[in-house]
């Protein structure tokens, strides 16, 4: 199925209800009509990081169903699905193999031996100095082989999830198999998952390696377009790498809306926000949250140092059970550029801040990506955050099919899906878009499609978060009622 301008839902397949047959009825009952698309998390087998951890990609975890209820969601549905391009599980087929039978192995070329990377086997602490790294050390875990050897091998993130050397004809079969094994399977985009992180050189940080970078996204791009399939690379940096990613014609994430409208939101500003709206990339998806934290880096330059770090204290401050260590090594926080909290809470669990948020999310240039924990406006879960000490947890709530029932009931949430349903169908978002600062406090974002004769008008104060929004087509103006 072709991607649709409608909004997209980043779900796990058991976070509503247990597993992909419960998220069928839940798509097709209580969020009926709210989204055209949805990313499914990774859903293979996996050995760690939530599913970030892949073990084979040619399986469903049995725990959430097989791919005929994967292919079921596609029938109704775009879909997404996660490609970790940058690593594999500890515990798949091909780095077990590598650790039996170590050279004879036909995998030995998936991974990146430190001993035939580095000149001598080792970087020197200039070489570390400059690698951009999840850890205060060089990035690496020690494979143990089967004859009692043992090796330095490359790993960026957990120890279970062991990094591809995307340069050898042994990992780019593997791309090339799995992504035609997932493209048969319903996919309508694949996001490479931990892209910048793919290609390694010497003399380099190790992160976004240009040129080398292009010719890695241009591979599975080739592999896939004769299927329809887009490529969507998933980087949080600063914001000209999407303008760069962009100017290439891929979809790229606009990562930066979450900290700007909550800058605006806090501050009643909305100098920042008209700006970037006014340059961002077009072909996009917009997020205001994600399984991950709220991001921080990809605001750099867009918000002064002082203002990003005002907009941090007050999300502190203002947001609901939200503290500073839950974004911390205390709750296994590996990337301290994100803060762990749910987008509600970051706004105090205010209502009308929080629709205010998604209307602007939804006027935004691009296709609305809406996490499941956001779509039902749900709050910080500090019991799993505390049994788990894990601070991502903080946005991981697992809803059952009776909690979900309840939750569309709230007003808070109502009024969302009746703003995701305005914006899943209106001509005017298929149109221009235009946006003016009025004043200080105030903006207006227009949506004009001049071949459909329709219009749609937001008018938004950010001091008192009031808002209004207009749709026009021959027949007259009409108030939309949230």
């Amino acid at each position: 199925m072709k991607i649709k301008n409608q909004a997209m839902l980043i779900t796990y397949s058991d976070s509503l209800g247990k597993n992909l047959k419960d998220l069928k009825k839940v798509l097709e009952g209580p969020l009926k009509d709210t989204v055209g698309g949805v990313h499914i998390l990774p859903f293979f087998p996996s050995s760690g990081d939530r599913g970030f951890a892949p073990m084979d990609y040619t399986k469903v975890d049995l725990a959430f169903g097989g791919w005929e209820d994967v292919e079921a969601l596609s029938q109704d549905y775009y879909l997404m699905f996660d490609f970790m391009i940058n690593h594999i599980s500890a515990k798949s087929p091909y780095f077990l193999d590598f650790l039996e039978k170590k050279d004879e192995s036909k995998y030995a070329d998936l991974f990146i031996r430190y001993k035939n990377f580095w000149p001598g086997g080792e970087p020197t602490q200039e070489d570390v100095d400059l690698i951009y790294k999840r850890k205060p050390r060089a990035p690496y875990r020690i494979a143990q082989f089967a004859d009692g050897t043992e090796e330095k091998v490359w790993c960026t993130f957990d120890e279970q999830q062991i990094d591809l050397d995307v340069t050898t004809e042994t990992t780019r079969n593997f791309i090339k198999e799995n992504l035609e094994n997932l493209a048969k399977h319903g996919a309508s985009i694949i996001r490479l998952d931990a892209f910048a992180y793919a290609n390694k050189k010497i003399g380099t940080n190790c992160f976004f390696v240009e040129p080398d970078i292009w010719e890695m996204l241009h591979f599975p791009r080739n592999l896939l377009a004769p299927q329809g399939i887009e490529i969507l690379p998933e980087i949080h940096e600063h914001y000209t790498i999407q303008q760069k990613i962009a100017d290439q014609d891929y979809y790229v994430y606009d990562f930066a809306l979450p900290m700007l409208v909550l800058h605006a939101l806090y501050s009643g500003n909305v100098n920042r926000l008209v700006h970037w709206m006014e340059i961002c990339p077009r072909k996009q998806f917009t997020t205001l949250d994600t399984h991950d934290g709220i991001g921080v880096v990809d605001v750099k330059d867009l918000l002064t140092d002082e203002e990003t770090e005002a907009t941090r204290e007050a999300l502190y401050t203002q947001g609901a059970n939200v503290k500073k260590i839950y974004s911390t090594e205390a709750y296994n926080n590996l990337d301290i550029y994100q803060i762990n909290c749910t987008y509600y809470s970051a706004l105090g669990n205010n209502d009308q801040a929080y629709l205010l948020a998604r209307v602007l999310q939804c006027f935004a240039p691009g296709i609305p990506q809406i996490y499941y924990v956001g779509l039902l406006a749900g709050e910080n879960d500090i019991e799993l955050l505390e049994s788990s000490k894990e601070g991502r947890n903080i946005n991981r709530h697992y809803y059952d099919l009776d909690e979900i029932e309840r939750e569309v009931e709230r007003p808070v949430v109502k009024s969302f899906f009746k703003l995701l349903q305005f914006r899943n169908t209106s001509p005017a978002f298929d149109g221009e878009f235009a946006v003016k600062m009025v004043d200080e406090h105030n903006l207006q974002i227009t949506w004009t499609n001049e071949d459909a004769g329709v219009t749609a008008q937001l008018s938004a104060n950010l001091k008192d978060h009031s808002f209004e929004i207009v749709e026009t087509d021959e027949d007259g103006s009409n108030k939309i009622q949230l």
